[in-house]
C-alpha cells in the first residue's frame, strides 16, 4: 500500500526492500523522488503513475518514458507510491492522511471493490511513514542532491516530509546529508479553510511556514502553475507561497481550456520532462536575456536566486506542443 520503486530506463521499477540491494538505485548518484497527486478510484482501476506520460495521461499526447532523461543524465529517479492511501472519493479526506492519522477516518485504505478498511500496521501519517522508508533507504547516501518533487496534493507530502526530516537532522537521529537539496512544487493543491488537525491552520499556511524554514538551511524551492484548480471551488490560490519561491506558469494551451485536469496533469509531465531538454530561454522587457528560466534542469543555485528576488516567469514561446523543447519565458516583476 506504501512503497517507493526506483525507476531504471524503460519504464521498468523495482520496489525498494530494506537490506536488498536494487539495480535502480545508487547511494553516490544524485536522487529525485517523486511524490504524485490524488487517486480517486485508481485502485478499482488498478492503475498506477508511472514515468510514461501516455500511461499517466493520454490526452496530453506524449508517449514518452521520461524517467530516462534522468537517468540518461546520472540521477537515480523514483516513485513514492501511496495509491490505496490517496485513493479517496473526497480530495480533502486524502489531504487529512498526509498530516494526520488521528482524524475522522483515520489511516483507512481503499480496496479494489471500493470499500474502506482501517489501516492496523500504523499510528503515524503517511509523511511519518515516509520518513521511515526514506531514512533507511537513503542512510548511506553520498550523492551531490537530494530533489522533492510534489504534484498537486503530493506538494504537501513532499513539504511535510522535508520538514519531518529537518526535524530529526535538529534532533541528531540523521545525517544533513538527508536534507532535501530542492523541492519542487507542481501545480500544487491545498484545501480552503482551516483544519482541525493543523490546530485550525489552513494546509496551504502550514506548508508556507515548512518552506520559509526549510528555505531558511538552505533548500532552493521552485513552484510552477499549469492549470486554474486552486482558482475552482476548494482549491487555496495560496498566492504569498509563490513570492517566495523561484515561481513560473506554464500555459499548455495545446490542451483544450475546459480540460483543466489534463493541464494539471501536465505540471507534472513538463516537470519531468524539462530534464531532457535544453535550458529555457529568458526574456525581459522584450529583450532576450543572457540568463534561464526555472526547469528541473536549471541548476539549483539558479533557483535559489531566483526566490524571493521580486520576480517571476510565464511562458512565451511553445505553448501550443507538449514538449518542452521549445520552451521560453518572459521575467515579470510582481
Amino acid at each position: 500500500m506504501m512503497e517507493r520503486h526506483w525507476y531504471g530506463r524503460g519504464d521498468v521499477a523495482e520496489k525498494y526492500v530494506e537490506g536488498q540491494s536494487n539495480p535502480y538505485f545508487d547511494s553516490s548518484k544524485p536522487t529525485v523522488i517523486v511524490f504524485y497527486e490524488w487517486q480517486n478510484n485508481s485502485t478499482k482501476q488498478l492503475h498506477r503513475i508511472t514515468f510514461n506520460s501516455k500511461n499517466n495521461n493520454a490526452s496530453l499526447g506524449i508517449d514518452n518514458n521520461l524517467a530516462d532523461y534522468w537517468i540518461d543524465n546520472g540521477w537515480n529517479i523514483g516513485i513514492f507510491y501511496w495509491n490505496q492511501f490517496v485513493d479517496e472519493g473526497e480530495v480533502k479526506n486524502a489531504e487529512k492522511k498526509v498530516w494526520s492519522n488521528n482524524t475522522s477516518i483515520g489511516l483507512r485504505w481503499r480496496k479494489v471493490d471500493g470499500s474502506y478498511e482501517a489501516y492496523s500496521g500504523s499510528k503515524k501519517s503517511v509523511a511519518e511513514m515516509f520518513i521511515k522508508d526514506y531514512e533507511s533507504c537513503m542512510k548511506n547516501f553520498k550523492g551531490t542532491e537530494i530533489r522533492f518533487v510534489g504534484h498537486s496534493l503530493g506538494n504537501q507530502l513532499a513539504t511535510n516530509s522535508a520538514k519531518l526530516v529537518e526535524n530529526d537532522i535538529n534532533s541528531s537521529k540523521i545525517s544533513s546529508k538527508l536534507r532535501p537539496n530542492r523541492i519542487a512544487l507542481l501545480d500544487p493543491f491545498w484545501s480552503k479553510g482551516g483544519k482541525d488537525y493543523l490546530g485550525g491552520r489552513w494546509t496551504g499556511e502550514v506548508c508556507r511556514e515548512y518552506i520559509k524554514e526549510l528555505e531558511s538551511k538552505g533548500v532552493a524551492v521552485e513552484m510552477y502553475r499549469s492549470s486554474s484548480i486552486n482558482d475552482l471551488f476548494i482549491g487555496d490560490s495560496n498566492e504569498e507561497m509563490r513570492k517566495i519561491t523561484a515561481y513560473a506558469e506554464i500555459y499548455p494551451d495545446f490542451v483544450s481550456s475546459i480540460n483543466q485536469m489534463a493541464k494539471h496533469c501536465y505540471g507534472k509531465e513538463w516537470y519531468i520532462y524539462s530534464k531532457g531538454v535544453n535550458l529555457p530561454l529568458e526574456y525581459f522587457n522584450k529583450k532576450l536575456t543572457d540568463n534561464i528560466a526555472p526547469s528541473a534542469s536549471t541548476p539549483t543555485w539558479k533557483i535559489k536566486q531566483m526566490m524571493n528576488s521580486g520576480y517571476y516567469w510565464t511562458q512565451k514561446d511553445g505553448k501550443k506542443t507538449a514538449s518542452p523543447e521549445d520552451d521560453s519565458f518572459n521575467k515579470i516583476a510582481w
